[in-house]
This record gives structure tokens, C-alpha cells and sequence, in this order.
């Protein structure tokens, strides 16, 4: 038999079905599944060499999603019109599940694995980047690879009051909640996501919702597991052990290493300078006899645990952190705004160790950015891009443009403040907002938050709210059931803590959020208290913002160019275009203003753009005079355009001509047009009438002027 095809259902709360097949396709990778949703159609494989290289002591995975244009019928716009490096969209996906899939292999497990998730066939109604961990996970379950699992992964919206699993594209678009949660039958392992200030109370029903969804699938993937015969995985030769020298490093180095971390330096590097001093002083307890045999690498893993666990005890039984601070203690805050004077807007926020310097530049509509993804083609009018150079954590590292941290960080902070951002229509700018790290010891992201929403500010682009943002973290013994949520976490605390929960929003509630989980066992009950504590370090550091600024400015900087925009109605835009474009050309050429016109929701929109009032005034008033429609009695300034025997074509608003008959120009009889009036003349008129059929302006100046005594009705 060619195939050996194995199948499984799950069936979603609302009744849909995804099914996992495997024996069909890709049948050489260790593992491979087709999952299907609907149209929506995704195939995941995962290869893990049988060799693992020698003196690797981290895992080596890698994991790509991406989408195919064929998977929609379509063709892609680039150049070369085919696939090339991954999207942001794709990375970003990529990341989400590296992130749930990452904890859950075996700690001592280094081979390479490498897992691919191919968007196959699309359907815009089921989206695929909530089935992506669900497929990984699959073909893991799929092959003799060593993982924790299995895990899965679900989209949660709150559409009109309703939680909602995996909704379609439609339906998302009125959703006030949307997060990406990924958890085991236990626990949860990782949630991303956007909301409209909610609180605290709304993400922990959404995540209790998303978890039960979850298990379902959990339990599912083991019976496929079963099913395919791949209960039993592979053995592998994990990391080299020698007790002796385990008891040796501890017995001389974890007292010293303990009072390293006594010592509550706020500054890194005197930590990492101490850590240092104590290794170097093991290294001289190695005699000669004993260096030919001395496993320095494997020592100096044993070493990096006990600076592990001491940092952790000192937390745990100390309730002292590295620095010194509280547990739900803030690092001291600056920030100070118009930072950079040709800038838009621009902030520089520090808060301990963590620095950004940020920027908002409003450009126009030409700026905005093409999307061109298999299930969508559009534009985007928001970007933020996130910078971390190697100098900012002292480091030499060649900028090779933005890695997947990057883009993740940024997405972050992206989705923290698109929330209070000016509604579409009253925004006619594309915004860029920029955030340079220039130092790094923490929650470089939540910087970039605080940062961003002061920039927009100085700007004076008038946005709903200010947005702050925190990074909490988790230090917890299972053994012992103590733990400890900590408040704005050191870059050493995310190392060494079991959770990075980033949280973000305004006075009102949460606007984004970012958890990643490297232990089990986090209680609903712990996860509340450390959402709770997240809020009050929010609103202390939107209390430290609000010393330098608590609103937009009421206007924008003198050198930002001004911008508006103008809804007409449909019919319009041909009028304001004009043949071949003739219109709004010379409207641009003449006032000096950049214009575009676009439909859509059934209207026209122009978008006007200029860097000086004067021009922006003669641009406005060329486009209304277009737009306006004429009325029977209002009176107009016209210019004569051609003169007849039987009167003047006078153009009374732009685009438009009615005839000064020869009867209506004086109350006098005239029996010629030589010399009553040139052409390029101004003349007032008054719209008289607009012929029903033709549609055509008849005009009249005598109604204008004083009617002679002698002169009868």
C-alpha cells in the first residue's frame, strides 16, 4: 500500500471540525500532518538530526511558517513573483509557535530540529495562524522526537460580549479582545494579544475559555499519537554529568556567588563582574595534575546553575532582588519630550537601566505600506519598527537589520498603542513611530510603549489616551510551593525567573499583552495576582509620564505638514480628477499641495497634504469649489470663459459653466457682445435655473444689479 493514512477530528465549541491526517504527504520528514479547517489547509513537518553536535548546550530549533500565494489563487507582486524571506506576518507566527513548542522539549536535549508549517490552502474564514502550534504539535505527535507533549494553541476574541474560539476573519473585526493562547492539557505556556482597555477580569475568563478549548485538542493529539504508534520516542545521549565536580564547584562557589547576589548592585555589570571574580577563582583550585583531566566547559555549566539557583533563593527566601528592590518596586523613571527638534514628535523615556529614544513622523498617504499577503492586499497607514544595536547591552554585533526579537518587540508595542490612536477618519496621516533602544536591561519593549505614547503626544496628534507598559516576572519552587511575582524584571530576572508577562494599557484597562511561561504549574490564582500587580506598576509609571506630559499638544509642530481630508460623495471624483487626471494636477500644480482620492465604504475621500497654511487653504477651497453643488438662487463670483453672439459661458464654481444669456447681462436691451465683456473677466452671477432635462446652468447678472426706475416688471 502506497499510503498508510491516519486521521483525527477535533470538533471546535461552535461545532466546526479541524482534522489531522498524516501518512499522505511529506512522509521522509520524522513527522508531517496536514491540518484542515474549512478551505484552510496547513502542512507541518519537523526533522531532528540523529546527531547531536558535540559541546551544545542550548537547543538548536528552528521553526518557519509560511503562506503560500497559491494556497489563495494568487500570484505574488514582488519582482521576482514568487516567495521569498518570510513576512513579518509569517515571523511573527514563526515566533508564536517556537514559543510554545521551545519549553516543552527535554532540558538536556540539544539535537537540531527544525519544524516547517506550510499554508497549503487558504480560507479567509478560518484563519491559519491559530492552527499553526496545533499542526506543529501534530507532527511531533507524529514522530519519535523527545517532546513534552502534546500542546496546542487557540485565537480567543470577545465579539458583542461573547468569547469566541478561533472566529473567522469577518467576525474578528468587532472583537474588543483577540489573543493567541498556547498551553498543555495543564498549563499554560504562552498568550500574545490586543484588546480595547479591558480588565484584568476579561483576560482571565479569556484565557480560562481558551484553556478548556485547548485540552479538547490536548487530549485529541495523544489518541493521534496512539493512533500513529509513535507513543515510544528515540533515545539520546543527553549532557555529560560528573558528580564529583558538581559537589566541587558548589562546595567553593555558591557562598561566594550568593553574596554576589546579596549585594543588590543596581548596576549590571558589577554583578556580572562579581559572578566573574568567583570563576576565575575557582579556575586556580585546579592544580596542574588536575588540568589535563579538568572539564572546564561542563564546570563552567555547573557554575551558571548555581548562579541560577542563588539568585532565585535570595528571592525566594530573602524576598530581595538582585538590585536591591522591593518585589513590585519600579526602577527610578525619566522622561522628558521634543527630545529631537526636527523631529514630529519625539520622547527619550529611562527607566534603571532601559532607554529609548523614540520618534513619530506623520507622512502621507504615498507612505503608506503595501501588505501583500496570500489572504490580504491593502495598506497600512501604522508602522513601528523597534532598533536594538549591540551597544545597548555594551555588546559588538554587526547590524544586519531586524532579527525575529525585533519584529516581535515591535509588534508588541505596535498593538499596545494602535488602540488609542485617532479613529481612520479622522487621521489622514501614515504614522511611524520609530524606537531606538539605547541601553538594555529589561523589558526593552515596555520602554518603547511608554516612549511611543510620549512621542505621539508631543506631536499633537490627538490620540484617546496615554499608554504605559510593565514587564512582570515569576520565580516559583514547586517543592516548596513558594513564589514570587516581580514587578518591571531585570533582563537577569527574565533569564533566571519562569514567566515574562508584559502588559500594557491605559488608566482604563489593558490594551496588549505578551506571556511566556517556562516552568508548569501557573495557577489561575497566581496569574490574577500578577495581572493586579501589573496594573498598579502601570498606572505608577503613567504617573511618572504624566510629570512630562498628560495630553496631546493642541496643535502639531510648526514644520509638520498639515493634512485633511475631505469625504465627498461618489459621483465626485471623477469631477475633482478630472480627465487623464487634468483636475488634480493642476490643483496640485497651482497650490503647491500633494492630493490622492480613494473609494471606499461607498464615498470618495481626498487627501490633502501641505507644509504651509497658504498652500493647504488654496488646495481646499479648488476641491470644495468642486465638490459643491449648485444651488437655484445663490449667488456666485464666475470668470467669462468664451463669449457667443447670444451671450457668455461664465465658469460660476470649478468645473462648472452656465450661460449669461445677452438678455440677462443688463437691464438694458443689448443687441451685440462686442465690448460688454472679456474673456478671463470676473463677473457676479445668479444661479436662475437648472434645465430639469439637460441639466444645464442658466445664469443671470441684471437680477445683481439696480433694476432702472422706468423699467417695468
Amino acid at each position: 500500500m502506497l499510503f498508510n493514512i491516519v486521521t483525527k477530528t477535533i470538533t471546535l465549541p461552535d461545532g466546526r471540525e479541524i482534522t489531522i491526517e498524516t501518512g499522505k504527504l511529506a512522509k521522509q520528514a520524522d513527522g508531517s500532518v496536514v491540518v484542515r479547517l474549512g478551505n484552510t489547509m496547513l502542512l507541518a513537518t519537523v526533522v531532528a538530526n540523529k546527531d547531536i553536535k558535540e559541546g551544545l548546550d542550548f537547543l538548536p530549533l528552528s521553526v518557519d511558517y509560511q503562506e503560500k500565494f497559491a494556497s489563495a489563487g494568487r500570484i505574488p507582486g514582488s519582482f521576482q513573483r514568487r516567495e521569498g524571506k518570510l513576512s513579518d506576518h509569517e515571523v511573527l507566527t514563526s515566533r508564536l509557535v517556537d514559543r510554545v513548542l521551545r519549553p516543552l522539549f527535554p532540558d538536556d536535549y540539544h539535537a537540531e530540529v527544525q519544524v516547517n508549517i506550510l499554508l497549503i490552502s487558504a480560507d479567509a474564514e478560518a484563519m491559519p495562524d491559530a492552527l499553526a502550534a496545533l499542526a506543529a504539535s501534530a507532527a511531533l505527535a507524529a514522530s519519535d522526537i523527545p517532546f513534552g507533549g502534546p500542546v496546542s494553541e487557540v485565537r480567543v476574541a470577545k465579539i458583542d460580549g461573547e468569547y469566541v474560539i478561533n472566529p473567522g476573519t469577518t467576525a474578528l473585526a468587532n472583537a474588543t479582545l483577540d489573543l493567541m493562547v498556547g498551553a498543555t492539557y495543564n498549563d499554560i505556556a504562552m498568550v500574545e494579544g490586543e484588546m480595547s482597555e479591558v480588565s484584568e477580569e476579561e483576560v482571565i475568563e479569556a484565557l480560562k475559555i481558551a484553556h478548556e478549548a485547548i485540552k479538547t485538542q490536548c487530549l485529541a493529539l495523544k489518541e493521534f499519537e496512539a493512533a500513529v504508534g509513535k507513543t515510544e520516542k528515540r533515545e539520546y545521549v543527553g549532557d555529560p554529568a560528573d558528580e564529583a565536580l558538581e559537589a566541587r564547584v558548589r562546595a567553593f562557589a555558591y557562598p561566594k556567588i550568593y553574596a554576589v547576589a546579596q549585594q543588590g548592585s543596581t548596576n549590571k555589570n558589577v554583578r556580572k563582574d562579581g559572578f566573574k571574580a568567583v570563576w576565575e577563582e575557582f579556575k586556580t583550585t585546579i592544580t596542574e595534575e588536575e588540568a589535563a583531566e579538568f572539564n572546564e566547559g561542563l564546570a563552567k555549566r555547573y557554575f551558571n546553575d548555581l548562579v541560577w539557583e542563588a539568585s532565585r533563593r535570595l528571592v525566594l527566601d530573602e524576598r530581595i532582588r538582585l538590585d536591591g528592590r522591593k518585589l513590585d518596586q519600579v526602577r527610578p523613571i525619566a522622561s522628558e519630550v521634543d527630545y529631537l527638534p526636527n523631529a514630529h514628535g519625539s520622547a527619550l523615556f529611562t527607566r534603571g537601566e532601559t532607554q529609548s529614544l523614540t520618534t513619530v513622523t506623520l507622512g502621507t498617504k504615498q507612505d503608506e505600506q503595501i501588505v501583500d499577503t496570500p489572504l490580504k492586499y491593502g495598506y497600512s497607514k501604522f508602522l513601528l519598527h523597534y532598533n536594538f544595536p549591540g551597544f545597548s547591552t555594551g555588546e559588538v554585533k554587526p547590524n544586519r537589520g531586524p532579527g525575529r526579537r525585533e519584529v516581535g518587540h515591535g509588534n508588541l508595542a505596535l498593538r499596545a498603542l494602535k488602540k488609542v490612536l485617532p479613529p481612520e477618519a479622522d487621521n489622514p496621516y501614515t504614522i511611524r513611530i520609530v524606537s531606538d533602544i539605547l541601553e538594555s536591561n529589561g523589558s526593552s519593549s515596555m520602554a518603547t510603549v511608554c516612549a511611543g505614547s510620549l512621542a505621539l503626544m508631543d506631536s499633537g496628534l490627538k490620540i484617546k489616551a496615554p499608554v504605559s507598559g510593565i514587564a512582570m516576572g515569576l520565580i516559583s519552587d514547586e517543592a516548596t510551593g513558594k513564589y514570587a511575582v516581580l514587578s518591571d524584571i531585570l533582563g537577569d530576572e527574565d533569564h533566571l525567573g519562569d514567566m515574562d508577562f508584559k502588559v500594557t494599557g491605559t488608566s482604563e484597562g489593558i490594551t496588549a499583552c505578551q506571556m511566556d511561561m517556562k516552568v508548569n504549574g501557573l495557577s489561575f490564582e497566581v496569574l490574577t495576582e500578577a495581572l493586579m500587580q501589573a496594573k498598579a506598576g502601570r498606572l505608577h509609571i503613567l504617573g511618572e509620564m504624566n510629570k512630562t506630559i498628560t495630553e496631546s499638544r493642541p496643535d502639531l509642530k510648526p514644520h509638520t505638514p498639515r493634512a485633511i481630508v475631505i469625504k465627498i460623495d461618489r459621483e465626485m471624483i471623477g469631477a475633482v480628477i478630472g480627465p487623464g487626471g487634468k483636475v488634480v494636477q493642476d490643483i496640485q500644480k497651482e497650490s503647491g499641495a500633494t492630493i490622492s482620492i480613494e473609494e471606499k465604504d461607498g464615498a470618495g475621500f481626498v487627501s490633502i497634504f501641505s507644509a504651509d497654511k497658504s498652500s493647504m487653504d488654496k488646495a481646499v477651497a479648488r476641491v470644495k469649489g468642486i465638490i459643491l453643488v449648485p444651488e437655484i438662487g445663490e449667488i456666485y463670483t464666475g470668470k467669462v470663459k468664451s463669449i457667443m453672439p447670444f451671450g457668455a459661458f461664465v465658469e460660476f464654481l470649478p468645473g462648472k459653466d452656465g450661460l449669461l444669456h445677452i438678455s440677462e447681462i443688463k437691464w438694458e436691451r443689448l443687441e451685440k457682445m462686442d465690448g460688454v465683456l472679456e474673456v478671463g473677466e470676473e463677473v457676479q452671477v445668479k444661479l436662475v435655473e437648472i434645465d430639469k432635462k439637460t441639466g444645464k446652468y442658466r445664469l443671470s447678472r441684471k437680477v445683481l444689479l439696480p433694476k432702472p426706475e422706468n423699467k417695468k416688471d
